[in-house]
């Protein structure tokens, strides 16, 4: 294994170890995690672990994965067409969180890196990730503390990163057929190359730390909201405008099947109860509605 790919792999298990812990500390249900090892017969592997029915959360999962192969599939090399026809590596840890109150928000985070080899092609490499928030009840603080973590771990990397990737967010996750982003956004960056392995590296291990401080306060704050049917029923509706994204747009998803992955770990991010209403609107002035002020991007921390 290329030295590179090695370190990042190292790192990689040591997060998802670090996660895994700190979900279980605030969730103090009497299971935790469960571990699912397994293999992929063209090459790598992965660890899923999966919380189900916890004190905090409904459904929790953290994987890790490290798969290669011998040819890139179409998703990757779309953007890469001089990669095409060559071998790979893709590891990462991905993880997706669905609390049971509809007040604690759903969070997903991942960090990956990515290295395509081909013969007479200098090897490409590149770094990707971020982190996003998507509440049902929105509270102004929960948002922008998340996108003050998010500002400042970006800092030491220069003053316009933080702007570019929460602007990327924005584009990333958003439902081109609902008109609306997925959630309040956060970072996304993809196909990180620039400055070199070292930095790149240490950006991406920024963000996979920086997931933490920003989403576990924002549990400690809302986990004891009391709710009732009338909350987890929108909760689970709106639920549906996640599956939809991971479904029709979300390049790891697509990634993940067109390249043989495991689809049980590919298919983990998807919430465990949802439901679909035809033609659902809340009611005008009701705290359902609320939300749709925001779901349209904008400056978070404008003042700040």
């Amino acid at each position: 294994m290329h030295d590179q790919t090695s370190r990042v792999e190292t790192f990689l298990l040591n997060l998802q170890d670090r996660i895994c812990a700190a979900l279980e500390a605030v969730d103090d249900g009497d299971g935790g995690f469960v571990e699912d090892a397994w293999e992929r017969p063209e090459g790598g592997g992965g660890r899923s672990r999966v919380l189900k029915n916890g004190d905090v959360f409904e459904q929790a999962g953290v994987n890790f994965s490290s798969v290669s192969g011998d040819t890139l599939p179409p998703s990757a090399t779309a953007h890469r067409p001089e990669i095409s026809g060559g071998s790979f590596v893709a590891t990462g840890v991905s993880l997706v969180l669905h609390p049971h109150n509809p007040y604690v928000p759903t969070t997903h985070a991942n960090v990956r890196y990515f290295e395509a080899r081909k013969p007479g092609v200098d090897p490409v490499w590149w770094f990707g990730g971020g982190f996003d928030l998507t509440p049902f009840y929105p509270f102004d603080d929960d948002v922008k503390h998340w996108h003050r973590v998010a500002r400042d771990l970006c800092k030491p990397y220069g003053e316009d990163v933080y702007a570019r990737y929460k602007h990327w967010c924005d584009e990333y996750f958003y439902l081109k057929h609902r008109n609306e982003t997925r959630g309040v956004g956060g970072l996304f960056f993809d196909d990180l190359n620039e400055g070199g392995f070292e930095q790149c590296f240490a950006f991406m291990r920024d963000v996979g730390q920086g997931f933490l401080d920003g989403y576990l306060p924002i549990v400690e704050r809302r986990v004891h909201e009391p709710w009732d049917e009338r909350e987890r029923e929108f909760q689970l509706y709106r639920r549906g405008r996640y599956v939809e994204f991971n479904l029709v747009y979300d390049r790891g998803t697509l990634f993940g099947l067109q390249s043989g992955g495991r689809t049980e770990s590919i298919l983990m991010s998807l919430p465990p109860r949802v439901r679909f209403e035809y033609a659902y609107t809340p009611a005008r002035g009701s705290p359902e509605a609320r939300l749709a002020e925001y779901l349209t991007p904008r400056d978070w921390l404008a003042g700040d």
